[in-house]
């Protein structure tokens, strides 16, 4: 067992271990990344989006050799019903540009190669190993970490926690509060393989062009929660993730949920004939803004899904993670290249810089996003799906209904299922926690 003491340790090598792993080693920093998993990405089988911007600031040319999928043209967003969605698009030609800004990556094949940088930084990267328990002096600074190895006690001058949402190293050493239900999604994920020509038939894309498509609605049974379907080049990943407050009061089960997206009327044609090779269940941190644990601590730092560094409503999670892993980094190497001491005063460094980039803007301007979503996700995922596609059924029906006696009863029906309080309410709400 390695016997030195390390500049930091890094534990997790996820997007966030990764890139604060990364970011220490190419400074000249001695660092240790710890990963429980067979290899980084070994616990990754789902497909995600890789946002190119927060890759470059780390590995200007990644283009060149990071296993990409697909870069992405179209957005797609999906109202669904039960039998029916209501959708908004938007494909620009201007995505068909040389450095493309997003990409559809699988994240087992892509986790293994951004750890092959770490490694090539210089930072010693060791699997199968699982960090057990933060060490700490007798004034309470965090000095390692203990592994299950034998002989697993291992010292550094700081820890950096990117442990993921769950993560139990912060909370063993009462660091920080395990997260609640309400602030936690479940999301169960299969990835259905098709021949590329049928993929790009089925989604309107040639070449390595790709689409990404968000479903809310009836799909999740009143709770908060969406789906998802990634087109890659020759699979399409497929999921949905709902609050773990709301499966444990309503029953629903992950799966089941699962079950019903597939074989929804819109989503159906899209797998026809596919070959479901895997399938995961993953916890997504959804508390944004106001879930957000202390950040930093005497000889300690969380980042990434254990910070809860999730933006809810752009559905983006991989380039804060990447972000806060990279700050993180460059926070330590200032206070080490100072020959300061790693104590919580001097780490704070790392909480400033985060408030200053965009990470902490974006959460904070949707800080009330969450709460609203999951006191109101009957009206927001249940009733006002059903009346719009009603209401879009009616308009582009044609009968012989005068179409003025058509928007009466479309009107009619949000009255009677909201009342014109329970609108204007529901829209100055939205709108608050917008701004």
């Amino acid at each position: 067992m390695i016997e030195e003491k390390f500049d930091a340790i890094v534990v997790g090598a996820g997007m966030a271990g990764n890139a604060a792993a990364l970011t220490l080693a190419q400074r000249g920093l001695n660092v240790l990344q710890l990963e429980r998993g067979e290899y980084s990405g070994s616990k990754n089988v789902q497909g995600a989006i890789l946002y190119a911007d927060m890759l470059e600031k780390l590995i200007p040319d990644f283009r060149d050799e990071a296993p990409l999928e697909r870069h992405l043209v179209e957005q797609r967003f999906w109202m669904m019903d039960d039998n029916s969605h209501v959708g908004l698009h938007y494909r620009s030609e201007a995505f068909n540009e040389e450095r493309a800004n997003r990409y559809t990556i699988i994240r087992a094949q892509f986790d293994k190669w951004f750890s092959s940088k770490v490694k090539e930084a210089g930072a010693t990267v060791l699997c199968e190993t699982t960090a057990t328990e933060l060490v700490q002096n007798d004034k309470g600074k965090v000095i390692g970490v203990r592994t299950d190895r034998t002989g697993g006690l291992i010292h550094a001058d700081v820890v950096v926690l990117a442990e993921g949402v769950n993560g139990l190293l912060g909370t063993r050493a009462e660091l920080r509060t395990r997260p609640k239900p309400e602030n936690v999604a479940l999301a169960v994920k299969e990835m259905h393989f098709l021949p590329r020509e049928a993929i790009e038939s089925r989604f309107n894309l040639k070449g390595d062009e790709g689409v990404v498509i968000e479903a809310a609605g009836t799909i999740s049974r009143g709770m908060t929660g969406m789906g998802f379907i990634y087109a890659n080049k020759e699979c399409v990943s497929l999921g949905i993730g709902c609050l773990v407050s709301d499966f444990q009061k309503t029953g629903e089960t992950p799966y089941g949920l699962l079950e019903r997206f597939k074989s929804h009327p819109s989503v159906a044609p899209l797998i026809e004939d596919s070959e479901v090779k895997e399938y995961a269940a993953h916890l997504i941190p959804e508390g944004g803004y106001k879930a957000i644990p202390k950040l930093y601590g005497d000889g300690w730092v969380v980042v990434g899904d254990a910070a809860q560094l999730n933006n809810t409503i752009h559905r983006e999670g991989s380039n804060l993670a990447m972000t806060s892993g990279r700050i993180a980094a460059e926070a330590i190497f200032q206070v080490k290249s100072r020959k300061d001491e790693m104590s919580a005063k001097n780490l704070s460094l790392y909480k400033t810089m985060l408030d200053e980039s965009f990470v902490m803007k974006d959460l904070k301007k949707y800080k009330d996003m969450p709460g609203l979503m999951h006191v109101n996700s009957q009206n927001f995922f249940l009733t006002y799906p059903q009346l719009v596609s009603k209401a879009m059924q009616s308009f582009v029906r044609v009968d012989g209904t005068p179409k003025a006696e058509k928007e009466r009863k479309s009107m009619r029906a949000f009255v009677e299922a909201r009342s014109w309080v329970g609108l204007f309410g529901d829209a100055f709400r939205l709108a608050r926690a917008w701004r």
